[in-house]
């Protein structure tokens, strides 16, 4: 039950009821008090709460915005650019919700602690100062009352008349306080409902537009952080590539060091051990130096440095090498020492301690000394030649491929089986046997296996078919400039390129072409086509890490020839090559709200990859491996990315599989159970096509990968010369089949 209504009637009474039910509005209204003094704390603390993690958003913005990313080589892709310029607009993101945050910091202020203080203050206040009053009067009155009455009858007439006037003025006052503090209590009452309430309301309606804002700037960011994810995953399958090339090529040179040195113009560098003689009592020191050879004109160069001294480079000393002679034991008490005399100091040597014996061979065969090492080259020999037959087989490959599988799905990057691969090999480059073999009406070979053979003889050339020459001008325009300057850089060196050489390109980036345009049914991209013939078509002559960094680039090049190639193959390019229109470094930054929506801007697809493995106990797990990785969904060659298909999701989804070399699972199979290869299957959930799922569905590409697993598989260069003509070695592949839907940014195409 509530507070008993006052009745003004009851101040005249005074009864003890009245008063039991004034002190239960009293007690009422001191509750009341006291909440609103706690909420009014906690609404301070919750303002100060929130200048503090402002504070802490804003710290966090800058770090954001302070770092800058450095990359491996001398260029970046456009999606790494992108990725870079993330932070500085996650930064902005983070700032834009800070300031909405320090308006409701301010809204709080104003809608709910003032109006509460001031209710608490004026209201509460002035109920507080009249109950002073009243109970003074109320004490006041019966005092007065009690000392009245015990006044004598014997006092005269006058006097207790006058006393009498007296406690009726009092008695009067009383009740007009008493009647004044009746009606303010009841009025307070009622009034801390909406005084109280309609504050929280407001905070509640800032609190609300904050949110509302947030979720306004996430829409915002929505486009951006959509084409950021397909930037990502772009980045992370160049990255599965490019890792397993690194290290390939450091185990190559960890095994056998000498054969993998970099070519430069020194004949001989490394460090040596260089004795520097003292007066007499101190007899001599040996101090290490990185010493530089060049033969061609005898200078030898060497700088002191130490690497437990901090690292710090000495001056470098030069002079002309004028002859180098081996030192025995029984000159020195020091293995492995030579000597050199330099033209300016005849007469006084300069010992020399190499790190073993072969090193000292090396230096002394290098520096022309007394004995020298007979250096063996490997030769390598390959019989693919761009001569009349090697036209006949990739005519005779393309020709077949696209009479019967032009729509097989994952047409190049499923691999044929490595016996019937190099059976097919061995039969089309034997000029006796060439013509007899009939591709396009023989059950007898599987599309996967042609295409096999075809990529196999194209990277058995002695030379790519893009040379080794042009390798790095081809690589230039890749790295910066316009889609239009890239475009017409590659048009200029296809024309440089040798006759047969860029007549054997023609042929195959037109068969590519084609194969493109029926990427609904076989899902082979521009840029999936461009991931699988980037390695191909083109190599450095020398394996480094910095040439692996390239790997992204040499994929681009072969999506411009795949996009322009009637303009590149047709028609003849301009006199002059094409200077590249040097991009910004950092992209342009997500446009304000306002103007993001308006128009159709175009949508780019997010690549949901659906991983499936089938594998089959009676195949050999070390099938040969795919030379290239998993693709994205665009083409890199040009800044406006187009629609990959034009199906819906789930038409793509519904039984359409990719199927992938099981190079990239050889070894995480090797260590699964017979019984569980099977039926071993893993599968990444579909997002919805509605827009609110997909904009937070980040595209992930799942590969089994543990700590000894291998999971990639992009073949090197040097493994490619090492396998020679036929490189496959195991009698069956098997397969790794993937789904692939593409999801737009408003769940259609």
């Amino acid at each position: 039950m509530g507070l008993q209504p006052l009745e003004f009637s009851d101040c005249y009474l005074d009864s003890p009821w009245f008063r039991e039910r004034v002190r239960a509005h009293e007690a009422e209204l001191e509750k009341t008090n006291k909440f609103i003094k706690e909420l009014l704390k906690d609404g301070k603390n919750l303002i100060a709460a929130t200048k503090n993690l402002s504070a802490a958003q804003r710290k966090f913005a800058h770090s954001l915005r302070d770092f800058k990313f450095e990359f491996i080589g001398d260029a970046e892709t456009d999606d790494e650019r992108y990725i870079d310029a993330s932070l500085h607009e996650f930064s902005n993101f983070l700032k834009n919700l800070e300031e909405q945050r320090e308006i409701l910091a301010l809204s709080v202020t104003e809608t709910l602690i003032k109006p509460l203080e001031r209710f608490r203050k004026e209201q509460l206040g002035a109920v507080k100062e009249e109950k002073k009053k009243f109970d003074k009067e109320t004490e006041k009155n019966y005092s007065l009352l009690e000392k009245h009455l015990n006044l004598s009858a014997k006092k005269k007439e006058l006097q207790l008349q006058e006393a009498d006037n007296q406690v009726e003025q009092n008695r009067k006052h009383f009740y007009e306080l008493s009647l004044e503090y009746v009606c303010k209590l009841q009025e307070i009452q009622e009034r801390k409902k909406f005084e109280c309430v309609e504050p929280v309301l407001s905070f509640f309606q800032g609190l609300f537009t904050f949110y509302h804002q947030g979720y306004e700037l996430a829409k915002d960011f929505n486009h951006y952080k959509m084409a950021l994810q397909i930037n990502i995953q772009n980045t992370r399958n160049r990255f599965e590539g490019t890792r397993s090339e690194v290290e390939e090529l450091m185990n190559k040179i960890r095994r056998n060091p000498q054969e993998h040195k970099r070519a430069n113009h020194f004949t001989m560098e490394g460090y040596l051990y260089v004795q520097e003689k003292r007066p007499a009592p101190f007899g001599s020191s040996w101090v290490k130096h990185y010493c530089m050879y060049r033969k061609e004109t005898k200078k030898f160069s060497m700088i002191p440095f130490e690497h437990r001294s901090g690292g710090k480079i000495g001056d470098e000393e030069l002079f002309v090498l004028t002859y180098c002679t081996k030192r025995n034991t029984d000159t020195i008490d020091r293995r492995f020492c030579f000597d050199l005399e330099a033209s300016d100091r005849p007469g006084v040597p300069v010992t020399m301690q190499a790190f073993s014996e072969e090193d000292r061979k090396l230096w002394m065969e290098a520096l022309d000394g007394k004995e020298a090492v007979s250096i063996i080259f490997k030769i390598f020999f390959y019989s693919a030649q761009l001569d009349k037959i090697g036209f006949t087989i990739i005519k005779k490959c393309i020709s077949a491929v696209e009479t019967r599988g032009i729509n097989d799905q994952g047409l190049y990057r499923v691999v044929g089986v490595s016996s019937k691969v190099q059976r097919l090999l061995s039969l089309l480059m034997d000029s006796k046997t060439c013509n007899e073999v009939d591709l396009e009406n023989s059950v007898d070979w599987e599309v996967k296996t042609i295409t096999s053979a075809m990529k196999q003889y194209l990277r058995s050339l002695p030379e790519p078919l893009m040379t080794y020459e042009l390798h790095g001008e081809f690589i230039v325009p890749a790295k910066s400039g316009s889609p239009e300057s890239r475009v017409s850089a590659v048009h200029f060196l296809v024309h440089k390129l040798p006759e047969k050489n860029k007549e054997m390109l023609e042929i195959l980036v037109k068969h590519l072409a084609n194969v493109s345009k029926h990427a609904k049914r076989n899902l082979m991209t521009v840029a999936n086509l461009g991931v699988v013939f980037g390695p191909t078509l083109m190599r450095p002559q020398e394996e480094t890490v910095a040439a692996i960094m390239d790997l992204k680039f040499q994929n681009i090049v072969v999506e411009i020839l795949i996009e322009n190639h009637e303009k590149i193959f047709k028609t003849l390019p301009d006199a002059t090559f094409p200077e590249p229109i040097s991009m910004s470094v950092s992209p342009p930054n997500a446009p304000p709200r306002q103007s993001r929506r308006q128009g159709q801007r175009i949508k780019r697809p997010l690549a949901v990859y659906n991983l499936c493995l089938e594998l089959d106990d009676a195949d050999s797990h070390s099938s040969p491996r795919e030379d290239t990785p998993t693709g994205s969904m665009d083409s890199l060659s040009s800044q406006s990315p187009i629609p990959a298909f034009s199906s819906s999701p789930p038409g793509l989804l519904d039984g359409n599989h990719l199927i992938m070399d099981s190079g990239d699972l050889a070894g995480w199979t090797t260590h699964l159970p017979a019984q569980s290869r099977p039926s071993m299957v893993s599968w990444m959930n579909i997002p919805s096509a509605n827009p609110a799922a997909t904009s937070a569905a980040l595209p992930t590409f799942f590969f089994p990968n543990p700590a000894t697993g291998t999971d990639r598989a992009v073949e090197s260069v040097a493994h490619r010369k090492a396998r020679a003509v036929y490189p496959c070695e195991a009698e069956h592949s098997s397969e790794l089949s993937f789904q692939i839907g593409a999801i737009f940014e408003d769940g259609k195409y």
